[in-house]
């Protein structure tokens, strides 16, 4: 059974989007889902990013168990 976009949406937002949405349409619904995923996606990404930049200033020889630490 496939997901509709109000489904994705819902899945995306973690809880059912406010009832204003019902009003939009289906390709709405999908873009405003994709958005959100695509955010999630950015975010996560830039938190690697700054993770890693500040592992430099832990010493070359602790970054290997700081890391595993860190990143399980």
């Amino acid at each position: 059974m496939a997901a509709t976009a109000a489904d994705k949406l819902t899945a995306e937002l973690g809880a059912p989007p406010p009832e204003r949405f019902c009003e939009l349409d289906d390709r709405d619904l999908e873009f405003l889902a994709d958005a959100l995923r695509h955010a999630r996606e950015e975010q996560a990404a830039g938190l690697d990013r700054a993770a890693e930049e500040s592992l430099k200033m832990v010493p070359a020889i602790a970054r290997g168990p700081v890391r595993r630490i860190l990143f399980r």
